[in-house]
């Protein structure tokens, strides 16, 4: 040992002796101004666009706009402390974020500084928010379900693994909720979620992790979070921070769900960074590549090939509408980009009808090709029934006398809405949906009394827990729906029918 460490010793002495001192050159600017978050640099004439730079040594920053006489840079933390003739320095990388399994369960900022009062998270890797999407020929089409415990989307606007599926509405309509719902079903299907919350308040980021802690999904999420109180360049980075975090798993061949709420907050902080940058402004002040920041980022979401592992990361962007307007700007941006969307309508929730999703305006382009067999050939005729039901409830506004017929098939519908109500928090295994969507298609909701159907439903799955629990196994797992499967549903949804029906008589 003792001439192991004198050999040591001695190689040190000899580079210590060798050593020379020699000169380095580097690019040092000066600050010239700082306003709003955005601030005027001179003398770096050889940064690059989206470069990593920190004033004053410690606060972070990035290039935004090139320009003759000066750089225009977003300053990343708090720039009431820089002054005029601050040193500005190069890192001469781009703008990165740390990754790993570090931050999951942890509520972060975009750069990584934890938001949750634990400790700092020790990263062993970054990753740079900004890159390309993989090209067409990295991906494959998307084929594996990506189940929500939602019945109206599980069984006819059905959800895959890669896809990009846009969540719209008004406020107060239930965007957030469904979009938990959907992270909280993910419990124990080995798929990572992140939650990304852009310029939100902060009693929504406190509620939401709240509601995530409480029903254990923070094991398994990630939570980027900016407040409606941090500057419009942090809230502007937030989406590129969290899909760079995500990225990082999908290119491990993991699965990854990814939920921006919401993209028009995004939408409005980098507005106010353009005009601070003297961009010129288009439609609704907007810039003219507003469209190119969301369909960058959204592309990023994809179903790689086995070449690259395998992974997925499926997209759900939020946007929020004015009075039902979705045909404004930012909206039909981002429907032209998704593939597919869930449309929350304000009338529904006001009809006590959760999740309050539009049927006629909501679609899913590439969801049917990963929904399972079994559901499909369940909900092949829901959406037609729903469809035949609104149309008939319009027509009886107008006619006081109706036919039998009619009045059945009125009464159908209300009771199949009643049934595909859900409340927040209760996502449900798949074969419920089915069974539930099997007696809905079926009519064996017909003899329910209407204001029983809730307790029916709630009955029904302890009833299939306790007597047949091998039957819901079947409906998850098996890829056809065989003749003998199908009657053994309603046999058994013939018998709880008669068992109820004695026992809300009594």
């Amino acid at each position: 040992m003792g001439v192991v460490l004198e050999n040591v010793l001695q190689r040190a002495k000899e580079v210590v002796r060798t050593y020379k001192i020699k000169p380095e050159v580097r690019e040092i600017g000066e600050l010239l101004e700082v306003q709003d978050g955005v601030a005027s640099v001179r003398g770096l004439r050889k940064a690059m666009l989206g470069e990593f730079l920190l004033f004053a040594g410690k606060i972070p920053g990035q290039v935004f706009n090139l320009e003759k006489e000066y750089l225009r840079c977003i300053v990343l933390g708090d720039y009431s402390i820089l002054r005029s003739g601050d040193p500005v320095f190069r890192t001469e990388q781009v703008f990165s974020v740390p990754v790993g399994k570090e931050l999951i369960g942890r509520v972060v900022n975009p750069l990584g500084d934890a938001l949750d009062g634990g400790q700092p998270p020790l990263c062993q890797t970054r990753r740079p928010a900004f890159v390309a999407a993989p090209p067409i020929t990295k991906r494959v089409p998307v084929r594996r379900s990506l189940l929500t415990g939602v019945k109206i989307l599980d069984s006819m606007i059905p959800l895959g693994k890669g896809q990009r599926e846009l969540i719209i509405g008004d406020r107060r309509t239930g965007k957030t909720s469904l979009a938990l719902d959907v992270i909280l079903n993910q419990k124990g299907k080995n798929v990572l979620c992140i939650y990304a919350a852009i310029g939100q308040k902060l009693s929504t980021i406190v509620e939401v992790a709240k509601v995530l802690r409480s029903f254990g999904a923070l094991k398994y999420t990630i939570m980027v979070a900016t407040s409606a109180e941090d500057p419009a360049a942090l809230v502007y980075l937030t989406p590129y921070a969290a899909c760079a975090m995500g990225e990082y798993f999908m290119y491990q061949g993991e699965d990854v769900l990814i939920v921006y709420d919401d993209l028009s907050k995004h939408a409005n902080a980098y507005r106010a960074l353009s005009l601070l940058m003297r961009r010129s402004p288009g439609r609704e002040s907007y810039p003219g590549d507003i469209f190119y920041i969301h369909s960058s980022l959204l592309e990023r979401s994809a179903q790689l090939s086995e070449e690259l592992g395998g992974g997925s990361m499926s997209a759900f962007p939020i946007v929020e509408t004015q009075e039902g307007d979705i045909s404004a700007y930012i909206p039909t941006n981002i429907i032209s980009i998704t593939d597919g969307q869930i449309y929350l309508e304000s009338n529904l929730v006001a009809q006590g009808f959760m999740p309050a999703i539009n049927i006629g305006l909501s679609v899913s382009r590439v969801g049917g090709e990963a929904q399972t067999s079994i559901m499909k050939r369940v909900a092949r005729r829901l959406r037609l029934d729903l469809s035949q039901y609104f149309e008939l409830e319009d027509f009886a506004r107008f006619s006081a006398d109706l036919d039998e017929v009619t009045k059945k098939q009125l009464m159908h519908g209300k009771k199949a809405l009643r049934l595909l109500t859900q409340p927040q928090g209760q996502p449900l295994r798949l074969g419920w949906e089915v069974l539930s969507v099997f007696a809905i298609t079926e009519g064996l909701i017909d003899e329910i009394p209407e204001g029983e159907i809730k307790e029916w439903e709630n009955q029904l799955y302890l009833y299939v827990q306790d007597k047949d629990s091998a039957l819901c196994e079947r409906l998850e797992k098996e890829e056809v729906l065989s003749g003998e499967l199908e009657q053994k549903m309603r046999d058994l949804l013939l018998i709880f029918n008669q068992s109820f029906l004695k026992k809300i008589a009594k």
